[in-house]
């Protein structure tokens, strides 16, 4: 169990502090460590794009791999460049079928294998932001798969 504490200033006049607890679990799925896994994932404007992102915080949080910026790959920005570039497996989590996420993979020439679209799920995109937690554990768990694949 590890915790997490933090707080942060704003500026010298104002400083807001943010507390908090978070118990951070370890999966007990077989990932290697080893393995450089990226993930990446929209974070669009729907339903499907929240859902998206929050799979990929609760599979970094799980040790299934590490969330990286889909954006700074879309600016094509040279780090982030660079560690898709270096990453031993990437999985791509796009929430829709107007596919971000997999369009910058190709404008990038990185080669993607690990594709899951969230809406090819049977989840419906909508603009309700309340997360349900049946469609979050499926995808999750198609994720899973296709990264052990």
């Amino acid at each position: 169990m590890i915790y997490l504490w933090g707080a942060g200033r704003i500026s010298t006049n104002v400083e807001l502090i943010i507390v908090f607890k978070q118990e951070v679990i370890m999966s007990n799925d077989s990932f290697s460590n080893s393995e450089n896994i990226m993930i990446l994932a929209c974070s669009g404007g729907s339903n499907v794009g929240q859902l998206s992102n929050q799979t990929a915080i609760d599979l970094a949080r799980e040790g299934v791999g590490k969330m990286s910026c889909l954006a700074g790959l879309g600016g094509k920005l040279d780090k982030f460049v660079k560690a898709a570039g270096d990453a031993d497996k990437i999985i791509v989590i796009d929430g829709c079928e107007v596919g971000c996420g997999k369009a910058i993979m190709e404008n990038n020439g990185i080669e993607n294998k690990n594709y899951l679209l969230i809406t090819d799920l049977g989840i419906e995109k909508n603009k309700n932001f309340d997360l349900v937690a049946e469609e979050l554990e499926k995808v999750k768990s198609k994720a899973k798969q296709l990264i052990a694949s």
